[in-house]
């Protein structure tokens, strides 16, 4: 079992919620991006710089993951791969992508990107909060614990 993590966007607060997990529970974790990463203490952290490019790191996550692991992302595109895949992926607020909602995130992401280009919408998501990062701790100690005893999680 690993954590990967579509690292180019992660929050630094979620990355070191992560890095605890990984720490307590012994699990290694894969931060991928595109750009070199701030470097970090954790032993069982390593860090894949791939070459620039859309959908690069994407592409690297989803061709190296085994279906016990576990991918942190807020790309739904990406989760969409993940899922189809038989994998298992959380966004960085703790909401856990599956066949049922993937799709339906996918429809939601595209419309808004449609009515940001025509000058409908402006902005994007809310800013991350206090809550968001109390939520994807709270996700990930149960998702891992699952994951830890064999269970599938969703």
């Amino acid at each position: 079992m690993r954590i990967w993590v579509d690292a180019d966007a992660c929050p630094r607060v979620i990355k070191d919620i992560i890095f605890r997990a990984s720490e307590r529970l012994n699990i290694p974790v894969c931060l991928v991006a595109n750009k070199e990463l701030t470097k970090h203490n954790a032993h069982l952290v390593d860090s894949v710089v791939v070459d620039e490019g859309f959908d690069v790191a994407d592409d690297y996550i989803v061709d190296n993951i085994a279906t016990s692991d576990l991918v942190i992302t807020a790309d739904i595109p990406l989760a969409a791969r993940i899922v189809a895949g038989g994998g298992i992926a959380v966004d960085p607020r703790g909401e856990i992508y599956t066949e049922e909602n993937v799709g339906e995130r996918l429809s939601i992401r595209d419309l808004m990107m449609e009515l940001r280009s025509g000058g409908y919408v402006q902005g994007g998501p809310p800013p991350f909060s206090n809550t968001d990062k109390q939520r994807f701790a709270a996700s990930l100690d149960s998702l891992l614990s699952r994951i830890l005893r064999g269970q599938r999680p969703v």
